[in-house]
């Protein structure tokens, strides 16, 4: 089942974190032929900067807002994308969700850093609010990932690290899609974590097990990928997940990391001390984070 992708959520303070995203999102709007819904939280909890307010009835932090909405709008359609802008009041992370939810936004792409200090609009630490509570996959872009290639961005190799449970069958479907529109290789990633096994007695053939079950969660994957004309590889490797991903992240030179925001643990608030939240955290590449939204398989 492949996932259409017709708006893209980039929130924003005017960061360079936050400009990162926003050319990635715009980026993802623009191969895809969506349109863009750019927003700035003026965070409430800041509440002497918040209630200022000038001679005109607006206070410095919504003037910086609209500052910074507009300027990403101007670099969507710049690149032919239709842009919406809003500014709005309240606790980021939770304008950010009710901001998704109620315009039924497809992707939320936003930078993993921000402002810092007593002027700030969107945090670091927001992002991974956002990711633990929005039911839409947030598109994390670390800071270095934002510098704008002369030619654009190449996307020609996608990361789906997968552990056959059904979250990650969700992310798998998410990831060809995004492959596909961006005529990447699909590189299937299981890893057998056997940093907790005990040598001795029945080791072996617990490993056997872990390989065993890779090799049919790689096998799900590769059907998916070929049912939708993508290319495939997929690899079975030894250690902890998050270190297998982010190492084979940085030697197959991988574009994207397209995974779910939990897995077989069934920890139920999504991100907090998982495997993606350690690669977000990490990761050199955007990281493309899907929820299993209820009653979804």
């Amino acid at each position: 089942m492949n996932r259409s992708i017709e708006s893209v959520l980039i929130p924003t303070d005017g960061s360079e974190g936050a400009l990162a995203g926003a050319r990635r999102g715009i980026d993802l709007a623009s191969t895809v032929d969506a349109d863009v819904h750019v927003l700035s939280v003026v965070d409430v909890t800041h509440a002497a900067e918040a209630l200022e307010f000038d001679g005109d009835g607006q206070s410095p932090l919504e003037r910086e807002a609209e500052r910074a909405v507009d300027a990403v709008a101007t670099l969507a359609r710049d690149a032919g994308v239709d842009a919406t802008t809003a500014v709005e009041r309240g606790v980021p992370f939770e304008i950010i969700g009710a901001y998704a939810d109620e315009h039924d936004v497809d992707v939320v792409a936003m930078g993993t850093k921000g402002r810092t200090g007593l002027e700030r609009v969107l945090l670091g630490s927001v992002t991974e609010n956002v990711l633990r509570t929005t039911s839409s996959p947030v598109l994390a872009v670390p800071p270095a990932a934002g510098d704008t290639p002369a030619d654009g961005y190449d996307y020609d190799d996608v990361l789906l690290p997968t552990d056959g449970s059904e979250t990650a069958a969700v992310a798998v479907e998410w990831g060809v899609t995004l492959a596909d529109a961006f005529d990447a290789m699909v590189h299937a990633l299981y890893s057998a974590d056997t940093s907790r096994l005990v040598s001795g007695e029945g080791a072996d053939e617990i490993f056997e097990a872990l390989e065993l079950q890779g090799k049919g969660a790689l096998a799900t994957v590769r059907e998916r990928a070929l049912e939708a004309d993508v290319s495939v590889t997929g690899t079975v490797a030894s250690g902890p997940p998050s270190r297998v991903i982010l190492t084979y992240v940085e030697d197959e030179d991988v574009d994207l990391v397209v995974m779910g925001t939990h897995g077989r643990s069934g920890v139920k608030q999504r991100l907090l001390g998982s495997v993606t939240e350690n690669v977000v955290r990490n990761a050199s590449v955007p990281v493309l984070c899907v929820p299993m939204a209820d009653g979804e398989p």
